[in-house]
Order: structure tokens, then C-alpha cells, then sequence
């Protein structure tokens, strides 16, 4: 019987992609803090996990490159798996930039985190799973 590595890690694996883009949007929105007419972006994870795991399914395609062709419709991040909503700002400025620094490296610290966690998660499974093979 055959270990399928899938299952074994089951949802950590999309929660880490998942957390690496949202890494990459945080970042562009801290990045683009002065600039001009600069929309903040930020992706509703829970809406992208379960759209994730949805599309991870037996009758969904797996792509290797974000070149191939997606599955889903869309613009979004990974694909078209992941859609970029807009941040409402607290506090517009009055040059049209909506990116509040102080909510962004928050949401960035706490994104940084909960990738952590998700790492320890699989590193106890993957240490389950090396202690299985081994038969201790």
C-alpha cells in the first residue's frame, strides 16, 4: 500500500502556497506606500483555501507553471486560484494611495506567523511520517 504524500500533508501544503503569495502581495502594498493613486491589495485566505482545496480535487487539473493553462477563470494570483480584492482604507490620503503602512505590516507580521505554523505543522508530519517508515 502506497503513502500518498498528498493526504499525509493534507491542507498545510495549499495553506503554504497560499501564504507565500499573500507574502508577495503584503510586500507590493508596503512597497508602493507613496505612491500616487497605489490601491492596496490583499486576498481573503480562507475564501482562497477553500477554493484551493476545491480545485485540488480528483477532477481538477495540476499545473507546474503559472504559463499553463488554468482551470480557473480569472485574474487573480496562482493561476486564477487566488482573486486580489481591494483594501478599504480607515483613512483615505488625499493623493488616492490606499495603503495604510501600519495595518500592512501588521497584516504582514501576522502572515509571517501563521506561515510559521504552517511549517511546524508539517515538519511534525513529516516526522510522523519518517518515524512510520522507520517502524518506531
Amino acid at each position: 500500500m502506497g503513502i500518498s504524500l498528498d493526504k499525509a500533508f493534507g491542507i498545510h501544503e495549499a495553506a503554504l502556497r497560499l501564504r507565500a503569495e499573500r507574502t508577495q502581495v503584503l510586500a507590493n502594498n508596503i512597497a508602493n506606500a507613496d505612491t500616487p493613486g497605489y490601491k492596496a491589495r490583499d486576498i481573503d485566505f480562507k475564501s482562497a483555501l477553500s477554493n484551493a482545496m476545491q480545485k485540488d480535487g480528483a477532477t481538477s487539473l495540476k499545473t507546474t507553471d503559472p504559463a499553463h493553462i488554468s482551470s480557473g477563470s480569472g485574474s487573480g494570483v496562482a493561476g486564477g486560484q487566488v482573486e486580489l480584492m481591494y483594501r478599504e482604507p480607515n483613512q483615505p490620503a488625499l493623493d488616492g494611495n490606499t495603503v495604510e503602512s501600519h495595518v500592512e505590516q501588521a497584516e504582514f507580521a501576522r502572515n509571517a506567523l501563521e506561515y510559521q505554523a504552517s511549517l511546524k505543522f508539517l515538519e511534525g508530519r513529516s516526522k510522523g511520517l519518517i518515524k512510520a517508515l522507520k517502524g518506531e
